[in-house]
């Protein structure tokens, strides 16, 4: 039996809230659809229930079961209102040779779609689980919603239970092994790139992305991954940032989707669909550490309540919260290693057998605390529904620079006698707040709505050192501020119109206004000066001038502060066409003009589906789309120290390394030219199975070229000893004379971004379901998932002239392609396994993360491959009552290791592997969590 389900895309809570009603007498399958729109409910029903049927004429203002009841006057079909608030559907006789249909179920719909309904309380001979291809979807689409399987483009869903399976600490971490196409590397690179949680779907970079919540536009992280050797230059949303408590599901749509919500949706759309519960809530906690060292200790709590607000609105809070402890994978270094200088007779300095030999303390995961909190509000008044939500986000992140010791430069002896390990901590509040007002005119859905969202990081630097001020220089530093934020004003319209034989027309339209602003606030004076002190006679390195700036983060210097805003207007037109019960054709166009240099760009979409059977259909789409340049890559400057291997010995220097604003006269003078829009266009085509209702299986194979990619340029480095054009110097030395020309310090090294290259990514998605239900070994479920990814570069810019004058200088080296080609792992295979067997419940889950290479800048003899890796996880669960349940698992239960590249550093006892792999580098842990419901 095949079940309809009936949905809109604005919601009620309170099924008594009176609505209008303009429904007139047509097929029931079409009125029920007339029904949700206009009441903002879910339905469920089966196909064989309505089948053939005609509703009766309804008009005027009444209650949503009063409406249903007068609409299916004459079908011989009645509904029943049960404790729980649901309403059934039900025959009022039973046709001879005939059992009781399966229920109707009007649910309590999300406050920007609706969700899949509950199961309503009938008696066991009415009771029936419904199909998984049931699922109903609000992304992609416009007007009534469409369920998983009937998506004319490929669409996953995932529970709140879906994301909460092995205690993760966000959001991202649940997606890494439930979408077969996104990869999430552990540490994308340094410096703020170890803060946030960056990933992308398809190959492609987290910003190629768009994500929404309650299908509003969510504003960007200001912590732009700028010395990361992945996804440099990105500045993607931190769904970590939103709390997991508040996600009653997450919907992904895996298919470009600029034209129908703008600019960003090249490789997919996340949708974050929040709890709108008007009663009833939620508590968890769960605590966790690693197998080996016991460190990396974790815990997260969270809470959640649904709250009615008189007859016809709610009020839905959560809160969640998580504490991580850090942990560290380096091993102490050789007795033999100084790390004092040597004493004035070349014997070694006495303290070399005291000194704790483990220097490196940052090799593993960083500590990080966070408060996060939500709210979803609605209300329904005189036919229209104000609604609003929110999240709020306090973090604190620690990340512990690599240790000075008392042999380097930097170290000066009367403030750290015996080394230091600079510490940043970036304090960050992160705020979204969004409100509306949607109802119905002459047919016509509309939603006006206005979203603000905001990302503020304060930098401050502890345990640190500004050598060059000598020995009065402070310890503790005010680095700066970067703050992120969007404005975005919305009008929405849908339409249905009935074509009598030709099927049904949605007509959809919108028009968007959004101001994007980001600013960078400088530190404190000491934090960047450049002081004039040297090492005095007597010791160690006397006479030579001290690295300028804080240690390791030197302060935002007056020069990099300022703020770039810009704004945007788009309009788009969308057409939904089901011309018969097995044809569905779509098609949008959106036009987006910038007032800055990304100008003006006009993008479409068509997509459609075909059924050939019952349970084989065909789908396919081919798109355009744009990614914009966001100002932080326009505006973003700051200097940080990093370990690069210019010169492809296999040797990492020490850099001061500075992000160059594209506008400033450093970056002009070494090439760099203003930023346009990347351009893309997506194809894709596939097939949809559902051989058994409790089977589903969908094949999509995509290409996507995007042109104009935005990336950082190679490493501008006066360390660069290649000889340059004119045969006599070096390039360092002809670097260093641009940079300092332009005001910069001698040892800065510079990159910046540009539109570089052109790339192609081709791929294939495969995911299947199957539900396997007993009458004595309980429910199973049985998931699959594969991934085939490839990306090449189809072509790279001309070097500029500035730096063709250099001599043999690329302005995307090996490295900078490499990160875009083969630094990803090339496949994914996920294999879960759900249990539920009365009380108990059970899952394991396998994944095997595919082969990657890592590529030297300069030198193909050092590059090297990265091993597949299989991970699995496995969760146990006791449902102690009704209210309270118990887990316990361990995540990479064999407790698995990337495969080690390299031996443990000499100087520093780490870098045995590469910081990439997706499953981390610190081996298995384990966890324990419980539950409680009311």
């Amino acid at each position: 039996m095949t079940a309809l389900q009936f949905a809109t895309g604005s919601a009620q809570v309170i099924a008594s809230s009176p609505a209008t009603f303009e429904i007139e007498s047509q097929s029931l399958a079409k009125a029920l659809v007339k029904y949700s729109e206009q009441s903002h409910l879910v339905i469920v029903a089966p196909e064989e229930l309505v089948e053939g049927k005609t509703s009766a004429r309804v008009q005027g203002v009444l209650a949503p079961e009063q409406a249903l009841n007068s609409l299916l006057s004459g079908t011989g079909l009645t509904a029943q209102s049960h404790k729980n608030g649901a309403l059934t559907l039900k025959r009022t006789w039973v046709e001879e040779g005939r059992g009781p249909a399966g229920p109707l179920v009007l649910a309590q719909a999300t406050t920007a779609a609706p969700q899949p309904a509950p199961a309503p309380a009938t008696s066991p001979a009415e009771e029936e689980s419904p199909s998984i291809q049931e699922t109903v979807i609000v992304t992609g689409v416009r007007g009534a919603p469409r369920s998983v399987i009937d998506s004319p483009t490929p669409i996953d869903v995932f529970s709140a239970e879906d994301i909460q399976q092995g205690s993760p600490t966000g959001v991202f971490e649940s997606l890494r092994y439930l979408v077969p196409s996104f990869n999430l590397p552990t540490r994308a690179g340094g410096g703020t790139a170890t803060v946030i949680a960056t990933g992308g779907l398809r190959g492609l970079n987290p910003d190629h992305t768009l994500v929404l919540v309650n299908g509003k536009r969510r504003h960007k992280t200001a912590l732009i991954n700028s010395v990361s050797s992945l996804y440099n230059g990105a500045a993607g949303v931190d769904l970590n940032m939103i709390p997991s408590s508040a996600i009653a599901r997450i919907e992904v749509l895996r298919d470009g989707a600029a034209a129908q919500y703008g600019s960003d949706a090249i490789a997919g759309v996340i949708n974050i669909i929040l709890k709108d519960a008007p009663e009833g809530g939620e508590a968890s906690v769960s605590f966790g550490e690693n197998m080996d060292r016991s460190d990396g200790e974790f815990l997260t709590g969270s809470v959640n309540q649904g709250y009615a607000i008189g007859d016809s609105g709610f009020a839905h809070l959560s809160y969640s919260y998580m504490d991580r402890n850090a942990s560290n994978r380096a091993v102490p270094i050789a007795d033999s290693v100084n790390l004092y200088p040597l004493l004035p007779d070349g014997s070694r300095d006495p303290r070399e057998a005291s000194i704790d030999r483990l220097v490196t303390t940052n090799y593993g995961a960083f500590p990080q605390t966070s408060h996060t909190f939500g709210a979803t509000l609605g209300y329904e008044t005189k036919g229209v529904e104000l609604y609003a939500f929110g999240t709020y986000g306090a973090r604190t992140s620690v990340l512990d620079w690599s240790f000075r010791a008392p042999n380097n430069l930097a170290s000066l002896p009367e403030v750290y006698p015996n080394g230091f390990s600079p510490r940043l901590t970036i304090y960050e509040d992160d705020l979204e707040v969004a409100g509306g007002i949607r109802g119905s005119f002459d047919e016509w859905g509309w939603d006006l709505s206005s979203n603000f969202g905001t990302d503020i990081t304060d930098w401050e630097n502890d345990n640190g050192l500004n050598a060059s001020l000598g020995p009065a220089s402070p310890t503790h530093f005010e680095v700066g501020r970067l703050i992120s934020s969007e404005w975005v004003n919305s009008f929405d319209a849908t339409r249905a119109y009935d074509l009598t034989d030709a099927g049904e027309l949605q007509v959809s339209f919108g028009f968007q206004h959004r101001l994007e602003k980001y600013e960078i606030e400088q530190g404190d004076e000491a934090s960047w000066a450049a002081g004039s002190y040297v090492r005095p006679p007597g010791q160690p390195f006397e006479g030579q001038v001290q690295t300028p700036g804080s240690q390791a983060t030197p302060g935002f210097r007056p020069d990099d502060a300022g703020s770039v805003e810009r704004n945007n207007l788009s309009a788009y037109g969308e057409l939904g066409w089901s011309a018969t019960d097995k044809l569905f054709i779509s098609g949008a166009a959106r036009f987006e003009s910038f007032d800055d240099d990304a100008g003006e760009e006009l993008i479409y979409k068509v997509n459609g589906r075909y059924e050939f059977t019952d349970w084989v259909a065909a789908r396919a789409s081919y798109n355009t789309g744009f990614r914009a340049p966001t100002p932080a890559q326009q505006a973003y400057s700051s200097t940080t120290s990093q370990f690069r291997d210019l010169d492809g010995d296999g040797e990492n220097e020490l850099l001061l390394l500075k992000n160059l604003p594209v506008d400033s006269a450093a970056a002009i003078a070494l090439g760099s030219s203003p930023l346009v829009p990347e351009t893309s266009t997506n194809a894709s085509i596939g097939l949809t199975l559902t051989p058994l209702s409790n089977l589903a299986v969908t094949i999509d194979a995509y290409r996507i070229d995007v042109d104009d990619r935005i990336a950082v340029t190679t490493t501008f480095s006066p360390l660069d000893n290649r000889l340059s054009a004119d045969g006599v110097t070096t390039i360092g030395d002809q670097i260093q004379s641009i940079l300092t020309a332009n005001g910069l310090p001698a040892e800065i090294s510079g990159q910046y971004y540009t539109n570089a290259i052109d790339t192609r990514t081709e791929g294939i998605d495969v995911v299947a379901t199957y539900t396997i239900p007993t009458d004595s070994l309980g429910d199973f479920a049985v998931k699959a998932g594969y991934n085939k990814n490839t990306t090449e570069i189809t072509g790279i810019i001309d070097n500029p002239a500035a730096l063709s004058a250099l001599g043999d200088i690329e302005i995307f080296d090996r490295s900078k392609q490499g990160a875009l080609t083969d630094s990803i792992p090339d496949s994914k295979i996920t294999l879960g396994l759900d249990w539920v067997f009365g009380k108990f419940s059970a899952n394991a889950r396998t994944t095997r993360f595919g082969t990657y290479t890592v590529l030297n800048a300069t030198n193909p003899s050092a590059d090297y491959d990265v091993d597949p890796a299989w991970i699995t996880d496995i969760e146990i669960g006791y449902e102690i009552s009704e209210a309270l349940s118990v887990f316990a698992g361990a995540n990479n239960v064999f407790n698995e290791y990337p495969q080690e590249i390299n031996p443990p550093g000499a100087t520093n006892g780490s870098n045995m592997y590469n910081t990439f792999a997706p499953f981390g580098f610190t081996g298995g842990s384990w966890f324990v969590r419980g539950i409680y419901k009311w």
